[in-house]
């Protein structure tokens, strides 16, 4: 016969935590359920974020509603900025740009925040670093930058679990930048539209390019491509009754 028991999987940054919170979620006593260790935590490596505590309790008896919803632990194979707790993942996410910056030998103050949702609907969080002249966490193109939120995801991705829609900027640098490609972006239409040509821009990484595309979507008249080969390629915009130019 299947075991149809109700059952919850918690995390906190510690096992007791973790029972506490999923006690109060079932309206339960701690007599009432059985509880499972999945994963006790650690404290991490370096200084560098926790990993977080995970247990599973399990309903006594057989007329016990099952919570709805579920919460439950982020897996390897599903984005865990749905399933972790934000307020976790910003700890780590600050701690790890903290540690990685000061290793870097750059004082800075680094806070964590939870992003606007995107066209997704994902919602990210969002590390800023702000300093005295942080130029050098930038760098050219901003491929300082992206290899510090590369490396940040990764680790926290590991601490947590699951990958983290993460975004790390540097003294609104990413705030700037985009207002600035979706300026060139509708300069560039225009463009293309008044002299019914098409419009290559610079090259630019993926990140940029999606800007592009995104600040061109449903504009009437126009559509956009990419072309070429990284690192090199490049969006163009092209008049509906027009053909890419080389």
């Amino acid at each position: 016969m299947n075991d149809t028991r109700a059952t919850l999987e918690m995390i906190a940054p510690t096992v007791e935590e973790a029972i506490e919170k999923a006690l109060e979620e079932l309206g339960l006593a701690d007599d009432e359920v059985e509880v499972e260790v999945l994963d006790e935590g650690s404290k991490g490596m370096l200084g560098i974020g926790a990993r977080q505590a995970r247990i599973r309790l399990t309903v006594i008896g057989q007329n016990v509603p099952a919570p709805a919803p579920t919460r439950r632990a982020p897996s390897s194979e599903e984005p865990s900025a749905h399933a972790a707790d934000l307020d976790n993942v910003m700890s780590i996410a600050r701690a790890t740009v903290s540690e990685l910056v000061d290793r870097m030998g750059v004082r800075a103050e680094v806070t964590a925040r939870v992003g606007e949702p995107d066209e997704e609907g994902q919602t990210p969080v969002v590390v800023d670093v702000n300093g005295n002249d942080l130029s050098i966490l930038i760098g050219k193109r901003a491929e300082t930058l992206n290899a510090l939120q590369y490396i940040t995801r990764l680790i926290v991705g590991k601490e947590v679990g699951g990958g983290v829609n993460l975004i790390v900027d540097v003294e609104g640098y990413r705030e700037r930048r985009e207002r600035s490609l979706r300026e060139l972006a509708q300069r560039m239409a225009t463009q293309a539209l008044k002299t019914g040509h098409s419009q290559t821009l610079e090259p630019m990484p993926p990140g940029d390019r999606r800007i592009i595309h995104m600040a061109l979507q449903g504009m009437e008249g126009i559509r956009t491509e990419s072309a070429g080969e990284e690192p090199k390629r490049k969006v163009v915009i092209i008049p509906n009754d027009s053909t890419p130019e080389e």
